[in-house]
């Protein structure tokens, strides 16, 4: 993580005991993002739960005053912080404000057990490098920002489908049935001697029946049943089952993951799927599904032309956001007349 990085590089540099990186919480409390701990320094637990006040007579409270690092002897802090440095026998903190996009932040810390106190300079080479942060923490916001906006835009899109396919099966579905069920009825009434019309209602009740048919294939592509009702090794076996390409589809040990993860995998073996089908020309498509504790993997490989361009095509665009969003990596391998092959990695916590 960049925080981490980012305080134990300025740790080291000046030789502090403790570095914290600190945000300023909108109810005027602080929050440690992280602390590093130097070699051969004693563990402490972080203060207050990791969330402290605010106060006054702090060094973080100075520099976010200022807009300039500050230094405090702990001895001279008399809130509860003060309490906490001289239980942990922290006798000195330097602290610089962290300043994004002219917008405060929060502050780098840097504490010193002992009563001798930091070099004269600790504060102007502070400054120096968390100019550098400033920058970083810029671009990380920016990035959690736009997994957020794809997160909301994957979300949304999912309940679009779910109340699609919802509505289809409660009404379209449904009348359709009902619609076919009266035709065939009326058709069983037709006298004989009216053959011409009871095979137009014969004809119109098999349109129908056709009609329904791909209305079901349709809602099993916008959110399929069986992978809420019996899990993903059953919707993709289902899946499989009706690819005109034979498919190869080997399935690990397997545990119900989340649903977010397994509607992901679903749609991503739906995809390249269907794009094996439109480009490929393959004679078969192999497809592995694994995992270990913290990581599931997946791999779709077809003997095809290959040549495929990642770049163009909203489909796997899509995908690809949707597995930026849970954290993993997607690759696409595909040299001509080598077939093309997609490996995806994504994080899980049980």
């Amino acid at each position: 993580m960049i925080f981490d990085a980012a305080a134990k590089a300025l740790g080291s540099l000046i030789e502090a005991d403790y570095t914290t990186i600190n945000r300023r919480e909108a109810d005027q409390t602080m929050s440690i993002v992280t602390l590093y701990r130097a070699p051969d320094v004693p563990e402490i637990d972080l203060p207050f739960g990791g969330r402290w006040p605010l106060k006054e007579d702090t060094a973080s409270a100075a520099a976010l005053r200022t807009h300039r690092p500050a230094r405090r002897a702990a001895e001279a802090i008399r809130s509860e912080v003060g309490d906490w440095h001289r239980a942990t026998h922290v006798g000195h903190v330097v602290a610089c404000p962290v300043i994004v996009e002219d917008r405060l932040w929060g502050t780098m810390a840097c504490l010193y057990i002992g009563s001798e106190p930091p070099p004269d300079d600790t504060e102007e080479r502070m400054a120096k490098f968390v100019e550098l942060l400033n920058s970083t923490i810029a671009q990380a916001e920016t990035r959690a920002e736009l997994i957020a906006s794809r997160a909301r835009l994957v979300a949304n899109a999912d309940a679009t489908r779910r109340r699609i396919e919802r509505d289809l099966h409660d009404g379209v579905q449904q009348h359709l049935i009902s619609l076919a069920l009266q035709l065939r009825a009326a058709e069983a009434n037709v006298p004989p001697e009216h053959g011409e019309l009871r095979r137009q209602l014969s004809d119109t009740a098999q349109g129908l029946s056709d009609v329904l048919t791909e209305l079901q294939e349709i809602s099993r592509g916008l959110q399929p049943p069986m992978l809420a009702r019996r899990g993903l090794p059953a919707a993709l076996k289902a899946l499989v089952s009706r690819s005109p390409v034979p498919v190869e589809l080997r399935i690990g040990a397997y545990r119900r993951l989340p649903e977010k993860l397994e509607v992901t995998i679903y749609y991503l073996v739906s995809e390249a799927l269907t794009n094996v089908l439109k480009y490929a020309h393959a004679s078969v498509v192999r497809i592995e599904l694994g995992g270990e504790e913290s990581e599931i993997h997946l791999t779709v490989r077809d003997d095809g032309i290959g040549g495929a361009d990642p770049a163009r095509g909203s489909g796997l665009t899509g995908l690809k956001d949707r597995v930026r969003v849970l954290g993993g990596t997607i690759q696409v391998t595909s040299p001509a007349g080598c077939g093309t092959s997609l490996a995806v990695t994504i994080p899980f916590r049980s």
